[in-house]
């Protein structure tokens, strides 16, 4: 928990790892990919609904390597507020602590416990899929996807020393609620009938939430403000089931690993270290 009045910032680099996004890219290539997209026009067939269901698992979980930077500051004596921008996405959120003294004035108080309880928002409105080969489709297969997520972490953390002096081993559990929006709108994509007849596809907006449910497992290792903060959290999703073009549905479910390893530093007296 960061002292009333006080700052931290620090920066996180780590990796998603989902197994749903990663089974569905494996089915699709880049080349296959270019080679649709270099084409007038394209009927709907395997290797689109293959592009498509990737598309939307990827907007579900997108995977690879991240990286964020975050601001937090000590708004009252047991509870602190915070920004992130991770890989895209802007986060808000608030911790408040149940358990355990006041940061910043427990000085040589035995009681080494403390739990915490919190509410983050996340959104991401355009450009999920600008980091993968995926969105060379954009002519073709418009496909946008908007999402916010609502996050509900438990903390209970052992400190290393009185107030964290040499930092703390953390862990608890997570529930996150989904809420995405996803559109599709062919542009040059067809559709053969009876007698030789060629129709356009029409497009499809569709909404869709879904939770998952997580543990983690932090530590906080340092001394005089600047820390070292290695990581490891873990998912169950079940994304349910999407509708794609054609009157087709897929459904979803799967793990995700997030390693991560992060640099923290206190900036600022407080209000506690002015008395």
């Amino acid at each position: 928990m960061t002292p009333q009045g006080q700052f931290k910032v620090g920066a996180n680099f780590g990796g998603n790892i989902a197994s749903e996004p990663i089974s569905q890219l494996k089915d699709i290539t880049e080349s296959a990919i270019e080679a649709l997209a270099n084409r007038d026009s394209v009927y709907y067939g395997e290797q689109v609904r293959v592009a498509t269901q990737a598309a939307i698992a990827y907007s579900l979980d997108p995977v690879g390597p991240t990286f964020d930077f975050y601001v937090r500051y000590g708004l009252a004596p047991k509870l602190d507020v915070g920004y992130k921008y991770a890989s895209g996405v802007h986060v808000l959120d608030a911790m408040y602590q149940f358990l355990g003294p006041v940061a910043g004035t427990a000085g040589n108080s035995q009681q080494r416990w403390y739990g915490s309880v919190g509410l983050q928002y996340a959104g991401q409105s355009s450009g999920i899929l600008d980091k993968l080969f995926l969105n060379k489709l954009a002519p073709i297969l418009e496909f946008k996807a908007e999402r916010r997520d609502i996050l509900v972490p438990l903390v209970f953390s052992r400190s290393f020393g009185p107030d964290e002096e040499f930092g703390n081993i953390s862990f608890g559990v997570a529930y996150n609620h989904t809420f995405l929006e996803y559109g599709l709108e062919p542009g040059r994509l067809y559709r053969k009938m009876g007698g030789g007849d060629v129709v356009q596809l029409e497009g499809l907006t569709q909404k869709q939430s879904f939770p998952s449910y997580g543990f983690f497992v932090n530590a906080k290792i340092g001394a005089r403000r600047i820390y070292l903060l290695p990581a490891l959290s873990m998912y169950y999703q079940n994304y349910g089931t999407y509708q794609l073009l054609e009157q087709e549905q897929v459904s979803y479910s799967g793990i995700t690993v997030v390693p991560s390893l992060g640099v923290q530093i206190g900036l600022g007296q407080g209000k506690a270290g002015k008395r």
